[in-house]
Protein backbone atom coordinates (compact mmCIF):
# COMPACT_ATOMS: atom_id res chain seq x y z
CA UNK A 1 0.00 0.00 0.00
CA UNK A 2 1.26 3.45 -1.00
CA UNK A 3 0.20 6.34 1.24
CA UNK A 4 -0.65 9.80 -0.41
CA UNK A 5 -0.69 12.44 1.51
CA UNK A 6 -3.45 15.80 -0.28
CA UNK A 7 -3.50 19.42 0.71
CA UNK A 8 -6.06 21.62 -0.39
CA UNK A 9 -8.06 24.35 1.26
CA UNK A 10 -11.16 22.91 -1.03
CA UNK A 11 -13.06 20.25 0.43
CA UNK A 12 -14.41 19.86 -3.49
CA UNK A 13 -10.93 19.57 -4.62
CA UNK A 14 -9.61 17.26 -1.84
CA UNK A 15 -13.01 14.82 -2.34
CA UNK A 16 -11.72 14.73 -6.25
CA UNK A 17 -8.19 13.96 -5.63
CA UNK A 18 -8.74 11.69 -3.07
CA UNK A 19 -11.23 9.61 -5.40
CA UNK A 20 -9.26 9.47 -8.61
CA UNK A 21 -5.82 8.22 -6.43
CA UNK A 22 -8.06 5.61 -4.84
CA UNK A 23 -9.10 4.54 -8.58
CA UNK A 24 -5.55 3.80 -8.87
CA UNK A 25 -5.69 1.29 -6.35
CA UNK A 26 -3.13 -0.04 -3.50
CA UNK A 27 -3.26 4.21 -2.11
CA UNK A 28 -4.12 4.83 1.06
CA UNK A 29 -4.93 8.58 1.25
CA UNK A 30 -4.74 11.18 3.89
CA UNK A 31 -5.55 14.73 3.53
CA UNK A 32 -4.92 18.12 4.87
CA UNK A 33 -7.06 21.11 4.43
CA UNK A 34 -4.02 23.31 5.24
CA UNK A 35 -0.44 23.50 4.82
CA UNK A 36 -0.41 23.99 8.66
CA UNK A 37 -2.39 20.83 8.70
CA UNK A 38 -0.29 18.31 6.34
CA UNK A 39 2.90 19.55 8.56
CA UNK A 40 1.23 18.08 11.73
CA UNK A 41 0.24 15.24 9.31
CA UNK A 42 3.64 14.23 7.75
CA UNK A 43 5.41 12.93 11.31
CA UNK A 44 2.74 10.43 11.66
CA UNK A 45 3.85 7.69 9.11
CA UNK A 46 5.91 7.84 5.82
CA UNK A 47 4.40 8.84 2.85
CA UNK A 48 5.40 7.88 -0.38
CA UNK A 49 3.49 10.86 -2.55
CA UNK A 50 2.71 14.66 -2.08
CA UNK A 51 -0.24 16.16 -4.10
CA UNK A 52 -0.84 19.62 -2.88
CA UNK A 53 -2.22 23.04 -3.93
CA UNK A 54 -0.62 26.17 -4.02
CA UNK A 55 -2.78 28.91 -2.63
CA UNK A 56 -4.07 27.80 0.84
CA UNK A 57 -4.34 29.91 4.27
CA UNK A 58 -1.60 29.98 6.96
CA UNK A 59 0.97 27.84 4.80
CA UNK A 60 1.05 27.74 1.03
CA UNK A 61 1.75 24.82 -1.06
CA UNK A 62 5.45 26.79 -2.14
CA UNK A 63 6.00 27.05 1.61
CA UNK A 64 4.77 23.40 2.25
CA UNK A 65 7.47 21.94 -0.04
CA UNK A 66 10.46 23.90 0.62
CA UNK A 67 9.48 22.56 4.27
CA UNK A 68 9.43 18.73 2.78
CA UNK A 69 12.26 19.30 0.35
CA UNK A 70 14.82 20.96 2.99
CA UNK A 71 13.96 18.25 5.83
CA UNK A 72 16.56 15.46 5.59
CA UNK A 73 13.37 13.31 6.73
CA UNK A 74 10.95 14.04 4.04
CA UNK A 75 13.57 15.01 0.94
CA UNK A 76 12.57 12.11 -1.00
CA UNK A 77 9.09 12.53 -1.18
CA UNK A 78 7.74 13.28 -4.56
CA UNK A 79 5.82 16.43 -4.56
CA UNK A 80 3.19 17.02 -7.21
CA UNK A 81 1.42 20.70 -7.59
CA UNK A 82 -2.18 20.96 -8.94
CA UNK A 83 -3.01 24.73 -9.18
CA UNK A 84 -5.29 26.96 -11.13
CA UNK A 85 -1.76 29.19 -11.50
CA UNK A 86 -0.84 27.82 -15.22
CA UNK A 87 1.69 31.64 -15.43
CA UNK A 88 5.49 30.49 -16.22
CA UNK A 89 7.20 32.01 -13.20
CA UNK A 90 4.69 30.02 -10.58
CA UNK A 91 5.01 26.87 -12.80
CA UNK A 92 8.83 27.39 -12.72
CA UNK A 93 8.80 28.57 -8.92
CA UNK A 94 7.38 25.32 -8.25
CA UNK A 95 9.40 22.57 -10.14
CA UNK A 96 12.69 24.90 -9.11
CA UNK A 97 11.26 24.16 -4.93
CA UNK A 98 11.94 19.86 -6.19
CA UNK A 99 8.45 19.09 -7.40
CA UNK A 100 7.50 15.71 -9.48
CA UNK A 101 5.33 17.78 -11.40
CA UNK A 102 3.10 20.57 -11.71
CA UNK A 103 -0.55 20.05 -13.17
CA UNK A 104 -2.85 23.20 -13.92
CA UNK A 105 -6.00 23.18 -13.07
CA UNK A 106 -8.77 21.78 -15.33
CA UNK A 107 -6.87 18.37 -15.73
CA UNK A 108 -7.84 15.21 -16.95
CA UNK A 109 -8.01 11.71 -15.03
CA UNK A 110 -5.63 9.82 -17.61
CA UNK A 111 -2.73 12.86 -17.01
CA UNK A 112 -3.43 12.57 -13.30
CA UNK A 113 -2.68 8.73 -12.93
CA UNK A 114 0.03 9.07 -15.38
CA UNK A 115 1.96 11.59 -13.00
CA UNK A 116 1.02 9.85 -10.08
CA UNK A 117 1.94 6.26 -11.08
CA UNK A 118 4.96 7.61 -12.37
CA UNK A 119 5.84 9.03 -9.10
CA UNK A 120 4.76 6.43 -7.19
CA UNK A 121 6.36 4.19 -9.47
CA UNK A 122 3.99 1.95 -10.15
Amino acid sequence: MKSVLVVDDSSATRSLITSMLEDIGGIDVFEASSGFEALKILPRQPFDLVVTDINMPDINGFELVSFVKNNEKYKNIPVIFISTERNEGEINKGMSLGAFAYITKPFNTEEFHGIVKKALSL
